[in-house]
Order: structure tokens, then sequence, then C-alpha cells
């Protein structure tokens, strides 16, 4: 079956490329209908990675969070036109301890082979999620990144110790606004306080117990865990505030992507007794669990639907530029490509 795929080849530059897809493979034939724009997909459009980054991974088709419809399942036990959530992540090898988005082993979709932007796309059976009748496209577009928060408070539950009166979510973006909404789905009973830099987006976190601007925090609050959200050269000052808030032997969850190094206070960790653990990526279950709770909590589509940005119908090159292009002008949300190829 011949396929098109629409490959970045240089900074703002997509060409159209052709592949083979084997329908004996065993494989599922996706068609993909709502594809979601990540900031690492900017990085590569944009040019921002590093020189030898760049080299060594384009050409490459960008986008590793989206949804599709089923063109051919040779076992038939997938119905032609139903929806599916795409996993990217994609494990060459089974480890009994090391999960699959954490072995050195995995491949990931955009990030050194091609991801979503093509007409068709070749996944393995268990690299698909069925995606239930009435959940809103255009949230289910950016699944991917909600399973990285899903992924990360299944984690935090299984490391931070019982006493749970209070924790602290570091960031006001979408990052910080996803892990918040499923937080208080997944933790009701626990008090949840967000910290972020600006008034506006503070004022949409409706659901938590409280916000706090980080210039104002008051001095004898404390938390019991925390989930750092904010990433970049702003991730320390946000660390810093965490180690002085939290409690001895509390827990804190690092989720926000910086790329350079980062001075962490390791005085007041070895003083506090503190575990602090990194999550990165999602598995197949925790999208599995990602989609049991839109089904579970629909409120939480609610919340999330607040995130869909900027909605482009996508059927030329032309249109992939444009989609990119408006999106690193929006502030905050999710710009969602209508892949109509």
């Amino acid at each position: 079956m011949l396929n098109t795929v629409y490959r970045l080849v240089a900074p703002r530059r997509f060409e159209v490329a052709f592949s083979d897809i084997d329908l004996f493979s065993g494989e599922i034939v996706v068609r993909p209908t709502h594809l979601s724009i990540c900031h690492a997909d900017q990085r590569y459009y944009q040019g921002v990675r590093p020189a030898e980054i760049l080299a060594k991974k384009l050409p490459m088709a960008l986008i590793h969070e989206g949804i599709g419809e089923v063109v051919y399942d040779p076992k038939g036990e997938y119905k032609p036109g139903e929806a599916v959530v795409m996993i990217p992540n994609t494990p060459t090898e089974v480890d009994n301890v090391i999960a699959e988005n954490y072995l050195r082993s995995s491949k990931f979709r955009a990030s050194g082979f091609d991801g979503f932007m093509q007409d068709n796309v070749a996944m393995g059976r268990d690299r698909l999620v069925r995606l239930p009748d009435g959940i809103d496209k255009t949230v289910a577009a950016f699944t991917e990144l909600v399973s990285v928060s899903v992924h990360a408070l299944r984690r935090l539950d299984s490391i931070a110790h019982q006493r749970r009166n209070a924790v602290g979510i570091w960031g006001d973006g979408n990052l910080g606004y996803i892990t918040a909404t499923f937080f208080k789905a997944m933790f009701p009973d626990t008090k949840l306080y967000i910290f972020g830099v600006t008034e506006e987006k503070l004022a949409g976190f409706t659901f938590a117990d409280d916000t706090f601007n980080v210039k104002d925090i008051p001095e004898d609050l404390r938390i019991d865990h925390a989930i750092e959200c904010v990433g970049g050269a702003a991730s320390q000052k946000a660390i810093d505030q965490i180690i002085d808030h939290i409690h001895p032997e509390g827990t804190i969850s690092l989720l926000g992507v910086s790329e350079y190094p980062v001075p962490i206070n390791t005085r007041m960790v070895l003083e506090k007794g503190l575990r602090l653990f990194g999550s990165s990526r999602s598995g197949r279950d925790d999208f599995q669990k990602t989609v049991d709770m839109y089904v579970s909590n629909p409120e939480i589509l609610g919340y999330l639907s607040n995130l869909v940005g900027a909605q482009i119908e996508v059927s030329s090159i032309k249109d992939m530029t444009r989609a990119f292009e408006m999106d690193i002008q929006k502030v905050m949300g999710k710009t969602i490509m209508i892949w109509n190829k």
C-alpha cells in the first residue's frame, strides 16, 4: 500500500515523501484525523535544537499526539472507521522492572522515526486504544500529553507516603493545568494548591482549593508533596520554593523539561529527607487509564476543552506550515490540526 508522508526536511520546510505499508505485516492501518502540536514538534520546526541533533533526526514526520480512524485490521478486531488513540512510544523489548517508556531501546514517534503527519500510519496492535463514542476529538487529540500527567500521578501514588493533606503543583501552563485536573479527580480528598506566575492563568484553576502567585507565597504555607510542571530555567526557582515549603520526608515529582542542567539545593533535600523522582512519556497502561477516566469522570473533558486553541483544517503543506506558525503565536492551549489528508 503506497503511503504519503509529510516530513520536515529543514527548519520551517515540509516535503512530501512516499513509503510502502505492508498489509501482510499484521499491523493495523490507521488514518490520522486530529493531530496536536507539541513543544517538541516546535523545537524541530523552528530549528532551535542543536545542529547536530537536527542533522541526525531530519528528515522526519512530526507529531506524536493524535487520534485516527482504523482503515484496515488484518484480524478484524477493529472495525473500519473505529476511532482510536495512537500511542507514539514503540518498545522493542519487555523488561520486568523498567517500564516501556524508560527502556533505552524503545523508539518514539517524531523523535527518531516518523510521527503521525502521514496519510496512513501502520501501528502495532498494542499501540492503539479504543476511543469511546461521545469523546470530544479535539480534546482526545492531545491524549498523549494527558497520559504523561496520568503516568506521573500514578507513580506519585505509589512512591509518596500516605499523609496527603495538601499537595502543591508548581506551573500554570498546559502541563500544570492537565496534571491538576487529573490530580483532583484521582485524589479528591487532598487539598490542591496551584503556584504560578500569571493571574489570568491561575484564575482558570477553578477546581483547585487555592492558587498562589509564586512572588507572594505565605511564609507559613506547608505541603506534604509537590509536583513541578515548570521546566526550563525557571524550574530551579520552582524547585527551591518546593523545598522551602514541603514537609520533611515529602516527595517531589519532577515533570518540567529543561534543556540544561538545573541546580538543586541538595543540602535541604538531605536535611528534610526528601524524595525526588522524574517522569517522562507514558506507556499503554497510562493511555488506557486516561481514556477510562474520560468516561468515568466526564467533567475532566470539560476542563480539558479549555485548552483547545486554534483548530486548523489541513489538506496541504501550506496548511501545515500555517498551523505551526499560528501555534508559535499562542499564549496557552493546544493547536489542533484537523487532518483532512
